[in-house]
């Protein structure tokens, strides 16, 4: 195996083992972001600074990875993504800390984009064939039954046509329009 496809595998494991211990941060994150009425007694605003520092380590253990050059910009966005995201959370907590939730609620929604922010560059920092894998299912393949089903329909629709009006070229085509759509569409 070629070192440039080893040093993207092991990029690409230590990626997954970060983001799975930085998911359930933001969503608790996006619950507070949901609902910043919770951010009026001291418990949540102390799991939120809990939070903060999970944001603060996440950032330090991407700046401490090697990515392959084709995702060196992706890292980037994604370790100045976890900084924002981390910086927006102190300055949430401060607000509540300070002055309150009424304070806070001016800032919800860059606070939010600032999470989302966060998730826009994991997923950019994802191959696109893998993206594409996890987000489309296989579908079944729907062409042939669809060209039977209109041959089908068109051909009777001709044939019913040219029979009614005694155009015989019309419904002899129709007649193979649905001799056609048995050979398409087989079950």
């Amino acid at each position: 195996m070629a070192p440039e496809i080893q040093a993207g595998e092991r990029y690409a494991t230590q990626v997954g083992e970060l983001w799975s211990g930085l998911s359930q941060t933001l969503a608790r994150l996006d619950a507070f972001a949901l609902e910043p009425e919770r951010l009026s007694d001291d418990e949540a605003i102390d799991a939120l600074r809990l939070l903060q520092y999970r944001l603060h380590r996440a950032s330090e253990s991407v700046l401490g990875l090697s990515p392959p050059a084709d995702a060196e910009p992706a890292h980037s966005e994604l370790a100045a993504a976890l900084s924002g995201a981390r910086d927006a959370t102190g300055d949430v907590a401060e607000a509540a800390e300070t002055s309150g939730r009424r304070a806070v609620e001016p800032m919800v929604y860059e606070w939010r984009g600032a999470l989302f922010r966060v998730r826009l560059a994991r997923l950019r920092l994802t191959p696109a064939s893998a993206v594409a894998a996890r987000v489309t299912p296989a579908l079944p393949r729907l062409r042939a039954p669809i060209q039977a089903t209109a041959l089908t329909l068109g051909g009777t629709t001709a044939f019913a046509l040219g029979a009614t009006f005694g155009l015989w070229p019309v419904w002899a085509a129709g007649l193979l329009a649905v001799c056609v759509s048995l050979l398409f569409y087989r079950p």
